[in-house]
This record gives structure tokens, sequence and C-alpha cells, in this order.
């Protein structure tokens, strides 16, 4: 099950008590999935919903709060529709509910947004907006880098009256416009934490969090070990730099070279991926890596400082371009 079909299903199924709250969530999901109709001079209220459970839901709704019993139709996927859709619809007495739920005003015209009742209601009465608005067009991506929670509104209007609730509930959502269609994102993780818990989808939100913080885990996990990957590899370069350095060196001088100076870099040559650490513990007696590095550089400089009173090419005349860069 996808993560907007588990939140669907939770927010269906969850219990609302308060008369108040009840009544904004059914507002906002007429409001959210629904429209005004003229059918032979009446008003018809019609809801398009993508779950059966929240079409029962808003049904039950209207009729235990308004006392009226809508019809429900089911529209089977085919063409562009890729799943089954259920249409609630009001047909007696529609302009009755549509004032009841705010959908129009007193004088008979459209509200373009969330009902002044609603706006203005308690803390309660947002949250319960935000799920009438979810169940309604909602939808929430897998947690990652692009992870949101996202509605698709109907108007710029509703998209304002929809961040304006969730402002009240502590969260902060953007109202956008993309492709000409108006939507409210929330893209912060703990922000969308926050909401589905406001909501009540708390088994979604605790399915939701486990995943996100398993990518996390996996993602930090990757990070470190291309880090090591890079380390490993800028160290191996430099030693193999090194190394072509040492066998540059020990042809200038020839024979002029210190024993203990000709062995460290024997070790270098030998060994030419190993760290100084590890080329130290192959001398005899063994050395520090300090004192291997010390030596390997006064070779180095003895073999400069000779090329350039010979007037031949120093210690990196056999570095390629990839050494230089390490």
């Amino acid at each position: 099950m996808s993560m907007t079909a588990a939140v669907k299903d939770e927010l269906s199924r969850y219990a609302v008590t308060k008369t108040c709250c009840r009544k904004a969530e059914v507002s906002a999901m007429l409001r959210f999935a629904g429209g005004l109709h003229i059918i032979g001079g009446r008003i018809v209220i019609e809801a398009e919903l993508d779950t059966a459970a929240a079409a029962r839901r808003l049904r039950q709704a209207i009729a235990d709060l308004y006392g009226q019993t809508p019809e429900v139709l089911m529209m089977s996927s085919g063409g562009l529709r890729k799943g089954s859709r259920y249409i609630v619809r009001v047909v007696q007495d529609g302009e009755a509910l549509a004032r009841q739920t705010g959908l129009i005003d007193h004088r008979g015209r459209p509200v373009r947004g969330l009902p002044p009742r609603v706006v203005n209601g308690a803390v309660c009465d947002a949250e319960a907006a935000w799920r009438g608005a979810f169940l309604a067009h909602g939808s929430l991506t897998e947690p990652g880098r692009s992870s949101s929670m996202e509605i698709t509104c109907p108007g710029q209007e509703a998209a304002l009256a929809l961040v304006g609730a969730a402002r009240r509930l502590g969260v902060q959502s953007k109202a956008r416009d993309v492709r000409g269609v108006d939507r409210v994102v929330i893209r912060d993780g703990d922000a969308i934490g926050v909401m589905l818990t406001r909501l009540g989808a708390t088994d979604a939100f605790l399915a939701w969090e486990e995943r996100r913080m398993r990518r996390e885990v996996r993602a930090t996990a990757n990070r470190l070990a291309n880090f090591d990957d890079a380390n490993l590899r800028r160290s191996v370069q430099a030693a193999v730099a090194a190394g072509s350095r040492v066998e540059r060196a020990l042809e200038i001088l020839g024979d002029e070279v210190p024993d203990h100076l000709a062995e460290a870099g024997r070790l270098r040559l030998e060994h030419k991926e190993s760290s100084l650490e590890e080329l130290g513990q192959k001398a005899e007696p063994p050395m520090t890596k300090d004192a291997v590095a010390g030596r390997i550089r006064r070779l180095l400089a003895m073999a400069d400082k000779r090329a350039s009173e010979l007037g031949i090419p120093g210690t990196d005349a056999n570095l390629t371009q990839e050494m230089l860069e390490s």
C-alpha cells in the first residue's frame, strides 16, 4: 500500500465526536473534492473521491449532521482514469446543504475559499479542515530528498485558507501554482510528521518515519563509504607519486645516496601502495612513519639539489598529471 493510500485509509477510520469538527471536515471535503452544478434549475452537490472508505465517511457524516442521505456512485477505471472513483451526490435540497456547509453564502454566491466558521474556528476545526482536504485531494510521497505532503486545491483562495489553517497548527506550508493548478505543499520531514499526527494518522506517521530513518541511515552509510573510498584512492595515488619521485632520486644520486636514505627509498619502491606507517613496520629495525617520511624528504631534497647543479630534470620529471592531482 502506498503512503497516500495508508494515510487515507487511517483517516477514513478516524473517529471524530465533536460536531464542529465533523462539520469542518465535511465542508473541506465538499470544497476540495466537489462542485456545484445547476440541473433543472436546482443546485446539485457532487464530491469525487478516490477511495470507497472516504466516500462512505462523507455520506455518513452528511446523513448524521444534515439529515440527508446522498447517493454514492462508482466510476470504474478506464481511459485516463487509473483507478476507480466514487461520486457522492446530493440532489434533494442541494441548495440547503450548500448553505449549511458554506459552499455558498447567504446571497447564494459560491464561496471561493473555506467557510468563515472554519477559517475562524477553533484549532480542532483547522485539523478537521486539513483532514477533509487530504481525504479529498491529498498525497504523501515516500520519504527522501523530494518527500512532500501535498493538497491539490480548487483555487488560490482555498489554498491560502489551507496555508492559514496549517499555520494555526504550527506547521509551515506553501501555496504553489504548478502548471496552472493550485497546490499546498509541506516539504520539511518534521513538519510532515507533525501534520500527520495532528490529523490522526498515527500509524501511517510511524511507518513513514521508519522509512525516513532507514533512508537517512542508508544515505549516511553511503556517504561515509564514498568518503573512505576517496581517501583511500588519494592515499594510494600519493604513495605511487612518491615512489616515482624516489625512483628518479636514486637515478640522479647513484652511489652518492647515504645508506639510511637508500633503505627508505628501497622500501618505498618495493611497496609503492603501502602507507608510511606500513613502510616503517617493514624496515629493519622498524621505524615510525615520521622517521620514514623524514628520510624520504631528505632523499628527494638531496636529489633535487643535485639535479639543479647538473642542470637536469628533478625528481618530479616522471610524474603524470593524475599523480600531480593527487
